[in-house]
């Protein structure tokens, strides 16, 4: 909420009804207006995206702001004090972007951490910080990151992330359902209904509005912001931001039925929908300009180098994707599994991902993306007769799985870090026979409540898929330390997230030795 006599004030020394860009002085804003807290992504060798968003009412439509732009100042430095600014400056909070800020820092110095914070009315932000990565090509020996997503507002709390906070991380990737669309009724405990830890304001997301409170809501949690306030993040989205199963320009979600939704909004329907969750998503995002939507179109994939030691690429396997074979779902496969002119990808995404992996410089080739690229047997009982497959995945389109497995093949050192599935697991890409790179699953931050330390069926499943080496389903994230001789995946846990505080441990850790594309597990 704003200060009236500000607002007035400012109103009438413009001799405007309403001001072109209103001047936030000391007192302007009735609340603390940085209410969602900061965050910082996109790291390059020279700099980073720092982010905020003005809300001082921040679940009041438009988070409590006048709809006019409100500068806020910005400042970096190399100490935590601020004793040394590097760099500065303004940023106008745009109502269009729900007066959220993304500011491109760029003149910076290679690999060393920097400080920022942003002030807007007197009032001053949390402090962040956030890392540059090596020059371009310089030999980097070390580099530990963390790796998290699917975080269902409703299904836990996010102590994860306040673990993650204290992990010292050159960055975090997130592969996507930073919020759900949805409110849940229940949840369920081996089989049994259980309450919701906490509700979504919404039943369900339709508009801008409706997505921006979703954010808002999630983005209020004090743990996700100690996490994005430690770390930069490198930002993906999966199903939920929009829809659960959507692909392309479908929203054709099964609801456990065979065939279409027979509800689903056309694809022109449905793309405004889009557009308008991917408006929040980038508005809630510290994510370059570059990645601001267009008709509804987001270019989400793009490369990170760290120094000579790691490419990653960052793949969308959403927007361009055909829709889901066989009505979606996990059963056996139909004939249009085996489409030869299948896509995941998109053509052109397919083509950018060769180009970059033919041009080595690195170590280790990273593919950081959404659905898991394993096509698994997902039988978990003896009496189950045929073959099951996760459509949604890799699996429900294989010769796009084998093209890209067929790159893996020509390369060393490939591995693939993947999200959605709401559990750990890893296991070993195989094309014909031969290993070509490894594959680590990470878990959920919330979603699916609990767990166990092993579903039902686990040791089933482990035996019909003998290129599995671990399965697990506590919540928790991924921490990986990748070096010139060998990568760790550790796979971190809590034990609970249907309490605000748990403990965590390290379940177990893969091992993927330069030169040798199989995973060994270590305790």
């Amino acid at each position: 909420m704003l200060n009236r006599r500000h607002f007035l004030a400012t109103a009438t020394l413009a001799g405007l009804s309403a001001p072109a860009i209103l001047r936030a002085e000391a007192g302007f804003f009735r609340d603390f207006p940085f209410s969602l807290g900061v965050a910082a992504g996109d790291p390059a060798s020279d700099g980073f995206v720092i982010w905020t968003r003005l809300a001082p009412e921040p679940m009041a439509p438009h988070g409590g702001m006048p709809l006019v732009p409100v500068p806020v100042e910005w400042e970096v430095a190399s100490d935590g004090g601020f004793r040394d600014v590097v760099a500065k400056g303004t940023e106008l909070a745009r109502p269009e972007l729900g007066h959220s800020v993304h500011v491109e820092v760029a003149g910076l110095q290679p690999d060393r951490p920097y400080y920022y914070r942003f002030v807007a009315g007197g009032e001053r932000s949390l402090r962040g910080r956030a890392r540059t990565l090596p020059a371009p090509g310089a030999r980097a020996d070390a580099l530990k990151f963390g790796v998290c997503g699917c975080q269902h507002y409703e299904s836990g709390f996010y102590g994860a992330y306040r673990h993650l906070a204290r992990e010292d991380l050159a960055f975090v990737y997130h592969y996507g359902d930073f919020i759900y669309e949805y409110q849940q009724d229940y949840l369920y405990d081996s089989g049994l209904p259980i309450r919701p830890v906490r509700r979504y304001a919404l039943r369900g997301l339709q508009d801008l509005g409706d997505f921006r409170t979703a954010y808002t809501q999630t983005l209020l949690d004090i743990d996700m912001q100690a996490a994005r306030s430690a770390h930069g993040f490198i930002s993906s989205f999966d199903d939920h931001e929009i829809r659960n199963d959507w692909v392309s320009t479908f929203d054709d979600w099964k609801l456990g039925l065979d065939g279409n939704d027979p509800d689903a909004p056309p694809p022109e329907v449905f793309m405004l929908r889009k557009q308008a969750a991917m408006q929040a998503w980038y508005e809630h995002m510290p994510v370059r300009r570059a990645l601001l939507p267009r008709g509804g179109m987001v270019a989400a994939h793009r490369e990170l180098r760290y120094g000579d030691l790691m490419a990653m690429q960052v793949l969308d396997t959403r927007q361009y994707r055909d829709n889901q074979p066989c009505g979606d779902g996990f059963k056996p496969a139909c004939p249009d599994v085996y489409a030869k002119d299948a896509q995941v990808l998109g053509k052109a995404q397919e083509e950018w991902l060769a180009r970059n992996l033919a041009r080595g410089g690195a170590t280790w080739n990273t593919i950081a993306q959404q659905v898991t690229m394993m096509s698994l047997d997902r039988r978990r009982r003896p009496d189950e007769p045929e073959k099951i497959i996760n459509i949604d995945s890799w699996a429900g389109y294989e010769a796009p799985r084998e093209r890209i497995l067929s790159r893996f093949a020509g390369l060393k050192n490939c591995v693939v870090l993947t999200g959605d599935e709401h559990q750990n697991f890893c296991g070993d890409l195989v094309l014909k026979d031969k290993v070509v790179a490894a594959e680590f699953v990470g878990t959920s931050i919330s979603s699916g409540g609990d767990g166990s330390d092993k579903r039902a069926g686990t040791d089933e499943w482990l035996a019909r898929n003998p290129e599995l080496k671990f399965a697990n389903d506590q919540r928790g994230y991924l921490v990986c330390e990748v070096g010139r001789e060998a990568w760790q995946t550790h796979f971190m846990v809590v034990d609970k997230v249907t309490t605000p505080v748990n403990t965590l441990s390290k379940r177990a850790t893969g091992v993927v030795e330069n030169g040798r594309a199989g995973i060994t597990m270590s305790a």
